[in-house]
C-alpha cells in the first residue's frame, strides 16, 4: 500500500499547528517577562503583546474553521527553545542592568519566529484559495511587525541605554 501524498494544504494545516501552540505557549510566556522586566515601559509592552496574541489566537481558531479542522496545537521546538532561552536570561540576569535588554532580545527571536510563520502561512493560504484566512494570517502578521518595531524603538531609546548607563555608573 502506497503512502498518500502530503500536498501544500496538508503542510498548511501542520504549520498552523505549530503557529498555534506556539501562540499559546507565548501567552503562558509573556506574564512571567512582564513580572521579570525592571522597566515599566517594557512590562507595559509585555501586557499589551499579550492582549493582541489573545486576539491571534482568536484569529488562528477562525483559520481552523475555515479549513474545517478542530484548533490543536503541536509540540514547536523552535518556540520552546526561544522561551528556553528567554527563561535563562531571567535567570541568570535578575537583578541586573542587562536583564531587561535581554528579556527584550528574546521578545524579539520570538517576533522573528511568527513573522517568519505568518508570512508563509499567508502565502500558502493565497495559494491556497482561502482568502478570508489570508486576510486573517495577514492582520496577525501586521501585528507581530508593529510590536517588533516598538520593540527596537523601546530598545534603542531606552533598554540598551540604561543598561550601559548602569554599568558605567
Amino acid at each position: 500500500m502506497s503512502k498518500k501524498p502530503k500536498l501544500l494544504s496538508d503542510l498548511f494545516h501542520e504549520t498552523l499547528k505549530d503557529i498555534y501552540f506556539a501562540e499559546n505557549k507565548i501567552l503562558k510566556t509573556l506574564p512571567k517577562m512582564a513580572k521579570a522586566a525592571q522597566s515599566k515601559e517594557l512590562q507595559k509592552a509585555f501586557t499589551k503583546h499579550r492582549r493582541e496574541t489573545e486576539g491571534q489566537v482568536k484569529r488562528l481558531n477562525q483559520v481552523f474553521k475555515i479549513i474545517g479542522k478542530p484548533p490543536r496545537g503541536k509540540t514547536c521546538a523552535a518556540i520552546n527553545g526561544i522561551t528556553e532561552e528567554g527563561a535563562e536570561i531571567m535567570k541568570d540576569f535578575k537583578g541586573m542592568p542587562a536583564l531587561d535588554a535581554g528579556l527584550l532580545a528574546a521578545a524579539q527571536a520570538v517576533e522573528h519566529y511568527e513573522m517568519s510563520r505568518y508570512g508563509t502561512l499567508r502565502t500558502w493560504a493565497e495559494e491556497l484559495g482561502m482568502a478570508d484566512a489570508a486576510r486573517l494570517l495577514q492582520a496577525t502578521l501586521d501585528e507581530e511587525k508593529a510590536t517588533d518595531s516598538a520593540l527596537t524603538k523601546l530598545a534603542e531609546s531606552l533598554v540598551n541605554v540604561e543598561a550601559e548607563q548602569k554599568l558605567a555608573a
